[in-house]
């Protein structure tokens, strides 16, 4: 229930017009209503999701490409930023900034086996699960190696008092020369794990603990949800 309301919530927030403003506050604030519901107070998302802004940088050149009414210009680059152009941009960096929030909120109040399985019961193919499940596994795992080879590099260079300290091309040849053990030893360290999951007797299904079926609450708070979603975006989208 909680991946299709989030899969919804972000295929509502996509599809609304630029410039909707009245549209975009009403998503923002069952967003906001959620993560209050949820137990992790209202902001919880919202103060997570800024992570989100840097990738608004490749909308960037909107306000100056996108024909219309000049509002202002760049003397010294020559460049002009239109009014549709700003709308368009805004919209994206708030389309982007709820979405983001909904997938704290989904992850956040969802164990990880739980999601995995949500997602095979709704048709997922079990290849992407399983991927997606070994990618978020084998990242601690990883980065357990990293942690490992860092110790050991700094218990083999110390450095005597007085001494200057390296040049930038010689920490660059030692990251890469790290970054390339790191590489080998994930691979062999995925095919050892690999081989210890199928003699357990993975086939690819993820299994949780707990058994899952849907409950009326569960119904009820769907079909609020679907209800909420197209009252907000049907009006913006059929004007």
């Amino acid at each position: 229930m909680k991946v299709i309301v989030a899969v919804g919530y972000v295929l509502a927030v996509g599809l609304t017009p630029n410039g909707a403003w009245a549209a975009f506050s009403i998503f923002l604030g069952l967003v906001l209503l959620a993560s209050r519901l949820s137990g992790l107070g209202w902001f919880f998302a919202a103060r997570r999701s800024y992570v989100a802004i840097p990738f608004a940088l490749a909308a960037l050149a909107l306000p100056f490409t996108t024909p219309g009414s000049v509002l202002f210009s760049v003397p010294w680059l020559g460049w002009t930023a239109s009014a549709p152009g700003l709308v368009r941009f805004f919209s994206i960096l708030i389309r982007m900034w709820m979405a983001v929030q909904a997938a704290i909120l989904l992850t956040a109040t969802t164990r990880f086996p739980d999601l995995l399985w949500g997602l095979g019961a709704l048709g997922v193919p079990l290849t992407l699960v399983g991927i997606i499940g070994l990618m978020y596994r084998y990242l601690f795992v990883v980065a357990d190696e990293a942690l490992r080879m860092l110790r050991a590099r700094a218990a083999r260079s110390g450095s005597a008092i007085g001494r200057r300290r390296p040049s930038v091309g010689w920490h660059g040849r030692v990251a890469g020369s790290m970054i390339g053990g790191l590489f080998l030893r994930a691979i062999e360290r995925s095919e050892r794990v690999f081989a210890s999951m199928r003699s357990r007797g993975y086939d690819g299904h993820p299994r949780p603990l707990s058994r899952f079926r849907m409950r009326r609450a569960d119904w009820v708070v769907l079909g609020a949800s679907g209800i909420a979603l197209s009252a907000t975006l049907l009006p913006v989208v059929l004007v």
